[in-house]
């Protein structure tokens, strides 16, 4: 059984996708409507088809692997009506994301240990709502969270964080402005080890420098990080605002080079008509996606799930 039929005989488990994902949907709204007025499955259909994924900001290296997988397909099933597609456009998208694997999209989390959760992103992404919300989150499953202002560089960073840290109702450490991200790092670490804290959660500056700098600056934090806590941060989560398109691969495609990124947080995925932007990043880096922004609400920052997401982008397709 493919995964078409499959996701559309099963309930969808978070509810927020539907209002979350209602301008990206319009998008496939536009592909259901290609093929319904289609007569005929041709080089043409298949053209339209890659136009309106590549609007969808799935990427045009992603959308030409899929369109070749869905060509193959179409010719092996021998298809004749455009109609009759719509299932297997379903599952290959699905295929795109999976990749043949098992992917484990929870925040790795050891019961009894120091975890650390280092984020990493340019400036106005969204890093640091993304760690308010997810200390809040943490905070109320009863966990002693503790938010670590590592961005020293950029005019109001601290306080912006530190203003989150009353709001989610956590802790917060930080030092002077200008001073080294890394010792600020190394001082919080050794708190929350001395004080039995459950989780930090990093913020760092998100100067998007030449890569070789970048690359030197994450190192150094690694190190520092891996002094304290030998097994290092348990998620290095790079975060992307959804809106920003290309951009945001390009993003992607920089940090993922500069360092060992364990997946992405893709924030205002609410405000954007190309969430396609999610099986992008998963195709060309093989990064999971971890968790998603459906609104500016404290509890619209949710783990991410394929089949509430390809679910809401067909709801109505069939």
């Amino acid at each position: 059984m493919g995964f078409f039929a499959r996701l559309f005989k099963k309930k969808p488990k978070n509810d927020k996708y539907q209002m979350g994902l209602h301008k990206s949907k319009q998008s496939f709204d536009n592909l259901k409507k290609l093929l319904d007025e289609s007569h005929d499955i041709n080089d043409d259909l298949f053209d339209a088809i890659e136009d309106l994924l590549i609007s969808a900001d799935i990427g045009v290296e992603t959308v030409l692997h899929f369109t070749n997988e869905l060509r193959k397909e179409v010719e092996h099933q021998k298809f004749s009506q455009p109609s009759e597609i719509s299932s297997i456009i379903v599952d290959k998208l699905f295929e795109i994301y999976l990749k043949d694997e098992f992917v484990d999209t929870t925040l790795k989390y050891v019961e009894g240990d120091v975890n650390v959760y280092l984020f990493v992103g340019v400036n106005g992404v969204g890093k640091t709502t993304t760690i308010g919300k997810l200390a809040k989150q943490y905070k109320d499953q009863g966990k002693k969270v503790l938010m670590v202002a590592g961005d020293t560089f950029r005019a109001g960073a601290i306080e912006q964080l530190r203003e989150w840290s009353l709001r989610a109702k956590v802790d917060f450490f930080s030092k002077e402005a200008q001073t080294d991200p890394s010792s600020v790092i190394f001082e919080a670490l050794n708190k929350a080890k001395n004080e039995n804290y459950d989780l930090v959660l990093i913020d760092t500056a998100g100067r998007l420098q030449n890569k070789i700098n970048l690359m030197n600056e994450l190192s150094k934090m690694k190190r520092v990080i891996e002094k304290v806590i030998p097994e290092g941060a348990n998620e290095t989560l790079l975060v992307i605002d959804a809106t920003t398109g290309q951009n945001g691969m390009n993003q992607a495609q920089v940090f993922n080079e500069a360092t060992d990124l364990s997946g992405i947080v893709l924030t205002k995925l609410d405000g954007t008509a190309k969430g396609g932007i999610v099986l992008a990043i998963r195709h060309l880096y093989n990064l999971p996606i971890k968790y998603v922004g459906l609104g500016e609400k404290i509890d619209d920052l949710v783990p991410f799930d394929i089949e509430d997401y390809i679910y809401n982008l067909f709801k109505g397709f069939f």
